[in-house]
C-alpha cells in the first residue's frame, strides 16, 4: 500500500507506492500540509485502483519520470524471459534428444561403449529425465540427481563409488551441453565438477612375493602370470594378445589391441598403442608358450583356442593361489603395478617405464608410485633384467632355435 511522504531536505511532498515490482516514488512541488496530503492521497488512491483493476498509465500520472525508463527495461526483460520460456517449452523430450545423441555418436563407439551408454540412459537418466523437456531440466535437478545416486547401491550392495557416479554422469553431462548449443540456452550442467575419486589402491607385489606365486602357479598358468608381472600389461591387453603381435627377433610384445568383451579391438589411445621390451624371463617364457600355443591365433587361451576369460582365470586360479600361498588377496591388476615398482625399484628410467606400462607421459607415473622412487639414472631395462636374474629361481634357458 503507497503513502504520502515529506522530504525533510526541502518540505516537499512525494507519492511512495509499489507498481510492477518496481519501488516508484515522484516527487511534488507541494509543501507538506494537512490539506496538500489529502488533496494527493486522492490521486494515489485512484492510482492503486487503476493497478488493482490493470488500467494503470504511469505516463499518464507521471510524465518525464525516470521510473519509466525502468519500466520500460524490466518489461522488456520480462517479455524476452518469456521468449526464452517458450522457446525452452518447445524443445523435445530428453528420452527424444538422447535417443537421437546417442545414434550420433555411435560411429565414433566401441561396441562397449555404445553398450555402456544404452544400460546408463535406461537404468539411471531416462527414468529421471525421460519425460522433461531437455530445455527445462534446470541445475537444482541435475545436483539431486547426483545426491541420489549416491544412495542407490551397487553389485556388491554399498553405495556407488565416486568414480562410478561420474561415469554416469558424464552421457548427462555431454546431452544437456549439446542440447544447450542446439538450442541456444544455458546448459544446467555449468559449473557442475565431477566428484573426487580417491586415488588408486596400489599395492604391489614384493619380488619374493612374486618368485613364490611363479614356483607355486600352475604349470599351465606359470608364463602368464610371468609375463604379467614383467611387462605391466593389463588384463584386457594380455588376453587378447595374438601371436602376430610378439615379436621374438625384436623381442618386443606389440601391445596395439586388447580384449574387450569378448571381442578384439584397437586399444582405447594413442598411449596404450606401444612396443613393450622383454626380459630375458619374459623371452623364456614366450618360447616355452609358443610350443604350447604356437599353432593358433591367441598366446594365452582356453582348450578350444578362444581367448581366456579373465573372471573364470581370476576365480579359479588367481585368488585360490593368494589363499594357498596366504598372501593378501588383490586383484589381478595388481601385477601391472608390481612391474611399474620393480622397474623403479631396480632403478630404470622413467621415461623408459612411461614408455613400458603405455604413459604419454611420466606425470601418472610420479603421481602413482611416487613413494617407490628411488635415485633413477638407467634407461634401457638392463637394471631390470639383472634384478630378475639375481633374485627369481633359475629358469632353463631356451634359445630361438631350440624347438626345431
Amino acid at each position: 500500500m503507497g503513502s504520502i511522504r515529506c522530504r525533510k531536505s526541502n518540505n516537499k511532498l512525494f507519492f511512495d507506492f509499489q507498481y510492477a515490482n518496481v519501488r516508484c516514488r515522484e516527487q511534488t512541488t507541494l509543501s507538506d500540509s494537512p490539506a496538500n496530503r489529502k488533496k494527493m492521497q486522492k490521486v494515489l488512491d485512484r492510482v492503486e485502483e487503476e493497478i488493482s483493476l490493470g488500467t494503470f498509465d504511469y505516463a499518464h500520472y507521471f510524465p518525464g519520470s525516470k521510473v519509466l525508463e525502468k519500466l520500460a527495461e524490466q518489461h522488456g526483460q520480462s517479455r524476452q524471459s518469456a521468449h526464452i520460456q517458450e522457446d525452452r517449452d518447445q524443445t523435445p523430450l530428453f528420452a527424444e534428444f538422447a535417443r537421437e545423441w546417442a545414434d550420433e555418436m555411435r560411429i565414433q563407439w566401441r561396441n562397449t561403449q555404445i553398450k555402456t551408454v544404452a544400460n546408463t540412459l535406461d537404468k539411471y537418466l531416462l527414468p529421471t529425465f525421460g519425460e522433461k523437456r531437455v530445455g527445462l531440466i534446470t541445475k537444482r535437478e541435475v545436483m539431486a540427481f547426483r545426491s541420489g545416486l549416491a544412495k542407490v547401491p551397487g553389485r556388491n550392495g554399498k553405495a556407488l563409488s565416486a568414480s562410478r557416479i561420474n561415469h554416469i554422469l558424464t552421457p548427462l553431462r555431454m546431452i544437456l551441453n549439446e542440447a544447450a548449443n542446439r538450442y541456444e540456452f544455458t546448459s544446467p550442467y555449468h559449473g557442475i565438477k565431477s566428484l573426487k575419486v580417491p586415488r588408486s589402491d596400489v599395492q604391489p607385489f614384493s619380488l619374493e612375493e612374486v618368485d613364490a606365486i611363479l614356483r607355486t602357479v600352475r604349470k599351465d598358468f606359470r608364463n602368464y602370470y610371468l609375463i604379467r608381472f614383467f611387462t605391466g600389461l593389463r588384463t584386457s591387453e594380455i588376453d587378447g594378445l595374438r601371436w602376430e603381435k610378439v615379436d621374438l627377433q625384436r623381442r618386443q610384445i606389440l601391445v596395439h589391441e586388447a580384449l574387450v568383451d569378448g571381442e578384439v579391438v584397437a586399444t582405447k589411445n594413442d598411449g596404450s598403442f606401444r612396443a613393450v621390451e622383454m626380459s630375458l624371463p619374459v623371452y623364456q617364457a614366450f618360447l616355452e608358450q609358443r610350443e604350447l600355443t604356437g599353432q593358433g591365433d591367441f598366446v594365452f587361451c582356453t582348450r578350444e583356442g578362444g581367448p581366456l576369460q579373465h573372471g573364470n582365470v581370476t576365480k579359479r586360479v588367481w585368488y585360490p593361489l593368494l589363499r594357498f600361498l596366504d598372501l593378501k588377496q588383490r586383484r589381478p591388476y595388481q601385477t601391472r603395478h608390481t612391474a611399474a615398482t620393480l622397474w623403479l625399484a631396480s632403478g630404470e628410467s622413467p621415461e623408459w617405464i612411461a614408455r613400458q606400462m603405455g604413459h604419454s607421459t611420466t606425470e601418472m607415473l610420479f603421481r602413482i608410485y611416487s613413494r617407490y622412487v628411488p635415485n633413477l639414472t638407467r634407461q634401457d631395462g638392463s637394471a631390470m633384467e639383472r634384478l630378475l636374474l639375481s633374485r627369481l629361481a633359475t629358469l632353463p634357458v631356451k634359445e630361438e632355435g631350440d624347438h626345431d
